[in-house]
Order: C-alpha cells, then sequence, then structure tokens
C-alpha cells in the first residue's frame, strides 16, 4: 500500500470528523476511532475503528486490529476528549471526575501511543490535540479539570517526543482554539475549519523534523 494511514481518535463528530473529512480527501487511509461504531455516519474512504481511549482493553484491541489489517500507522491525531467540568473553581473539584478526566484527557492518549508506536515507521506524526487552557504560562480558572489534563497532555508529548526522536517520528500539541462544536459551544469564535486547519498543518504542512512542540495556526506558542 503507498497511501499514508491515519488513525483519527474522537472522529464521531467535531473536529475529529472534520479532520477524517479532510485528510481522506488528501487521499489517506483514514481510520476513524470512535466509542460506538454503530453511531457514526459513514464517510467516503473512511474506515471506522471501535475504540474508547478509556479502556485499555479497547486500545490493546484498536492496535491489534490495525497491526492486522493495515500493519503499520503512519499519521495518530488524539482528539478524543471529554470536558465535565466549566464554570467550578479548583477548591470545589471533585477528585474522581478529575480522574476521569485525566483517564481519557492525558493517560488515553500515552496509552494509545505506547501501542501504536510500534507501527509507526520513520516519518511518522502524532498529533495530540491540547488546549489553550492547559497553559502554564496564562493560568486558566475555568473547568479546572480539564485544564490540568490538557497541561499533562503537553508535558507527555514533550516526553514522547524526546523517546521517540531517535526513530524520527515526530510528536506535538496542538491548541486548535475556541471551536464552534459540541464541546465548544455555539458562541466560540473560530469555525471548525479553522481549529482543523491547525491540527492539519502538523501533518500536511509542517517540517517533519518538528518535533515536542505546542501549536496553534502553524505557529508554536508557549506552554
Amino acid at each position: 500500500m503507498t497511501q499514508p494511514i491515519a488513525l483519527v481518535t474522537g472522529a464521531s463528530r467535531g473536529l475529529g470528523r472534520e479532520v477524517v473529512r479532510r485528510l481522506a480527501q488528501e487521499g489517506y487511509t483514514v481510520l476513524a476511532g470512535v466509542r460506538n461504531p454503530a453511531g457514526i455516519l459513514p464517510l467516503p474512504g473512511v474506515d471506522v475503528l471501535a475504540l474508547d481511549v478509556a479502556d485499555p482493553a479497547s486500545i490493546a484491541a484498536a492496535a491489534a486490529s490495525v497491526r492486522a489489517r493495515q500493519g503499520r500507522l503512519d499519521v495518530l491525531v488524539n482528539n478524543a476528549g471529554i470536558l465535565l467540568d466549566r464554570m467550578v473553581d479548583a477548591l470545589a473539584l471533585d477528585p474522581e471526575l478529575l480522574h476521569r478526566t485525566l483517564e481519557t484527557n492525558t493517560v488515553g492518549p500515552l496509552r494509545l501511543v505506547q501501542a501504536l508506536a510500534p507501527l509507526m515507521p520513520k516519518g511518522g506524526r502524532i498529533v495530540n490535540v491540547s488546549s489553550g487552557g492547559g497553559q502554564l504560562s496564562t493560568p486558566a480558572t475555568w473547568a479546572p479539570a480539564y485544564c490540568i489534563s490538557k497541561t499533562a497532555l503537553n508535558a507527555v508529548t514533550v516526553q514522547l517526543a524526546e523517546a521517540l526522536r531517535p526513530r524520527g517520528i515526530a510528536v506535538n500539541a496542538v491548541c486548535p482554539g475556541w471551536v464552534r462544536t459540541d464541546l465548544g459551544g455555539p458562541e466560540a469564535p473560530r469555525s471548525l475549519q479553522q481549529g482543523a486547519d491547525s491540527i492539519l498543518w502538523l501533518m500536511l504542512q509542517a517540517d517533519p523534523g518538528l518535533t515536542g512542540g505546542f501549536w496553534r495556526d502553524g505557529e508554536r506558542i508557549d506552554w
């Protein structure tokens, strides 16, 4: 097979679905990772892969499926995420809610990279969809569980970038901005297309040697 192969998690709607759609248009073989395959509307050129990033057994099964059916993976987009708290401050944060958020937003991407990196060749790219809410340089006070999980995801990104640098696999985090999705809400200033552009830039346009960075709209931003 000569077509590059990409897996995008959280692909049933929003940014994930838009990234899947556009990668398929670019000629990729695209795997849409979703928790409920029966609930996703089909897209041309896209294969649906059952995947719950908060479930280690589901991750192992998905990795085994990719190994058996495709044999390799060129691009992984860790897009799946949850936002369970909004206008709550850290003093009122339920630690169990934080644990659930970290399991999906931070630990899930780490487990997925650990499972799939052995299938990635030199030149492979991993994109972790983060958030400006995770920046330590500009602390956010909304949705503390979500923001903490994205700060931790940024740290995971740096660690994975260093671990995979010798193999020539780039790992970067991206902030798509506040986007009009189910998660972002209708008042968000950025369109779905604008948010997806930031993610796609790291796959389609960025120098393959760029790794360990945090990006928005093709520009490096502060951690």
